[in-house]
């Protein structure tokens, strides 16, 4: 393949711009002007003419969870739901129009409280149970650390008043101990643990419908975390999904595993079984030890220093200890394992960066690639500490869209102004890879590179940018989601920017997003994807 009269920016800082690339065996084999290019042509070889159209390396979402949206494409979408009676009434049709029988479980996803008119509480179970007695019900909070479920499945999961609470999370209870349905944290398993898993069919089935809508997002490979899905004994049935759609060539995106373990003996068999940091190809890949250490701001469960701005009862939730931190931290680096921990809140942040700095003075060890995802809420001590210890910022640009409108609720605004702090960052010299949480938000990059670059929502606001000394430029967002991402799979010499030798994955844009006004840029379409040198 030929690709000629391209607006070529290829992220290769030695060679930064170019007019045509060729393409042979999924590699790319010459980047240069047509002349140059056109010379390797020989036979009947496809030439595709760009018009002077933008081409890109392929977009690279370095957090997200590929096989949760997948399968929740099949879920009932309550995202645009303003109310708890919307929601009630959304769930109630679709059970009538779906035909849904009796005793299967009804899976929604997508509220946020924050976005009703009126009343802003958590639903609960007896309003759960004004949509259906007979269905057991989860609703899943749009952050994923809060489930609102019913009276029946209540039932199912065995949980009433003499139900213990569990460690690292809760369940609400009423003034006579009863459940209300609402569950956070490490709780959530009591329920999950009650709903059939899918089968590994089905995870591949939904799997094709969820890569071909993110290659419609010119997104041609993801660090995805997948094992929450499944039990925590069960994550094998996500590696054999994966390798069975790879060997039978129906894979269109590139995965790097997160690989989310809830705890040090599950960690154990993992190990045992020869799984490692490395271990597969270029399309599927075990990737780094995924950990949860907090939640998430929205819910506030981040864990943070101080109580929350908004309700001083609370500080948020640490999902470990730091002993147990500290311990499992240490095994995995130790076993040459990749960390990407999942830390919202400060709070959550000094734990995560002691226990990483305690194994690597035990067991220094360059190029180790640890990471934190989220990262949202930081100081500048927190902010100077990515770049003593070399630790990667896993940011998602796209959570700017709900969170601006929070964050100083939620922490005050001394801790809002050092949050949030991607230009403070970049300009550390500190790793950013560029992701989207999908399915907490939308996986479209055009999406999250307007919002970091102009600090504004989908919607334009705030007028100016919301902390705007913080936007990075085109160029950075761009870094982010293409060679940030490949550093933080310790394959940037292989991908993340079109070079010769490089995989020939690749996205073309309706306009030059390095030339038109920032505010434009969220309404670009991807017009071409390409992936290991084909159009998917």
């Amino acid at each position: 393949m030929f690709i000629i009269n391209g607006n070529i920016r290829t992220m290769d800082p030695k060679k930064p711009k170019a007019e045509a690339v060729a393409i042979k065996n999924g590699k790319i084999i010459k980047v240069g002007n047509n002349e140059e290019v056109l010379a390797l042509k020989n036979g009947d070889a496809k030439v595709i003419d760009l018009g002077g159209k933008l081409l890109l390396p392929g977009f690279n979402d370095s957090h997200m969870h590929l096989v949760g949206y997948s399968l929740f494409l099949d879920l009932i979408d309550l995202a645009e739901e303003k109310s708890i009676g919307e929601i009630i009434e959304k769930c109630r049709t679709e059970i009538k129009f779906k035909k849904i029988e009796k005793g299967k479980w009804i899976r929604g996803r997508g509220w946020n409280q924050d976005y009703f008119k009126g009343e802003k509480r958590f639903p609960n179970r007896y309003d759960l149970d004004k949509i259906s007695s007979e269905h057991p019900i989860i609703l899943n909070r749009t952050c994923g650390h809060i489930v609102v479920v019913n009276s029946k499945a209540l039932e199912i999961a065995n949980i009433t008043k003499n139900t213990a609470q569990v460690e690292n999370g809760y369940f609400d209870i009423d003034e006579n101990g009863e459940p209300l349905g609402i569950f956070r944290g490490n709780a959530i398993g009591l329920i999950e643990k009650a709903i059939p898993e899918p089968t590994v069919e089905e995870i591949k089935n939904q799997l094709i419908k969820g890569m071909e809508n993110a290659n419609s997002c010119g997104i041609t490979s993801v660090q995805s975390d997948d094992f929450g899905v499944v039990g925590d004994n069960n994550y094998e049935k996500i590696i054999m999904a994966y390798e069975e759609l790879r060997d039978q060539g129906k894979m269109s995106l590139r995965v790097y595993e997160q690989c989310l373990i809830p705890n040090i003996e599950v960690f154990q068999d993992f190990l045992n079984k020869g799984y490692k940091t490395g271990y597969g190809d270029e399309i599927f890949k075990i990737g780094p030890l995924k950990l949860l250490s907090d939640g998430s701001l929205g819910a506030r469960t981040a864990a943070l220093t101080i109580p929350y701005n908004d309700n001083e009862e609370t500080m948020g939730l640490n999902l470990f200890t730091q002993e147990e931190l500290d311990s499992i931290v240490e095994k995995a680096h130790n076993n040459g394992m990749q960390l990407a921990i999942h830390s919202i809140g400060n709070r959550a942040m000094y734990m995560v960066f002691e226990a990483m700095e305690k194994a690597l003075r035990k067991k220094p060890r360059k190029n180790h690639r640890h990471g934190i995802v989220h990262c949202q809420i930081t100081d500048e001590h927190l902010l100077n500490k990515f770049k003593e210890l070399d630790v990667i910022a896993y940011i998602q640009p796209i959570f700017l869209d709900y969170d601006w409108k929070i964050v100083e609720s939620r922490v005050g605004k001394d801790l809002a102004k050092t949050s949030y702090n991607w230009k403070t960052l970049v300009d550390k010299e500190v790793h950013i890879a560029c992701g989207s949480d999908c399915p907490v938000e939308s996986f479209n990059v055009l999406h999250g590179i307007y919002e970091a670059v102009s600090r504004k929502d989908l919607d334009g606001n705030p007028k100016g940018g919301w902390m705007k000394d913080q936007r990075l430029t085109v160029e950075e967002a761009v870094y982010g989601f293409t060679m940030g991402g490949a550093y933080a799979s310790f394959e940037e010499n292989i991908k993340g920017s079109i070079e010769k030798g490089k995989l020939a994955d690749m996205v073309v844009l309706s306009r030059n997003i390095f030339e038109i006004p920032e505010d434009e840029i969220k309404d670009v379409k991807v017009e071409m994807t390409i992936f290991n040198g084909k159009l998917v």
